[in-house]
């Protein structure tokens, strides 16, 4: 559970880099929501890579390890947060701030279960 907490307290430093592409891709016309918020997902990744290899979980792992693992399911929860933008922009008209909200909350669950038992598995202290 602490590892998750961690995770999750790391994650919101990428979150934060995603919701203001996302913003910032939308009200300026720039991107409808679902793209806007996967190229802000993509800068999110990046960061939370970052993180998560030095302090969440703590590995001593090589990057050519690592990285391929956690950007595959990066790329995983990338789509699955693009399904749900549409799913819940497009087909139900909800309020794009509010389906980010809920995909977040999705995406957060299955990347760190993905990621503590594939990504870095084996290489936290």
């Amino acid at each position: 559970m602490r590892r998750f907490v961690l995770y999750a307290t790391v994650g919101a430093s990428g979150t934060a880099v995603q919701y203001a592409i996302l913003w910032i891709l939308v009200t300026t016309g720039s991107a409808p929501a679902p793209i806007a918020s996967t190229v802000g997902a993509i800068a999110g990744a990046i960061v939370n890579y970052l993180l998560n290899f030095h302090l969440t979980f703590g590995s001593h792992g090589r990057h050519r390890a690592a990285a391929p693992k956690f950007f595959a399911t990066s790329v995983l929860g990338m789509a699955l947060n693009y399904l749900l933008m549409s799913a819940q922009t497009e087909v139900l008209g909800l309020h794009y701030l509010i389906a980010q909200f809920m995909s977040t909350a999705l995406v957060l669950c299955v990347t760190f279960i993905v990621n503590a038992s594939w990504s870095f598995k084996g290489k936290h202290s």
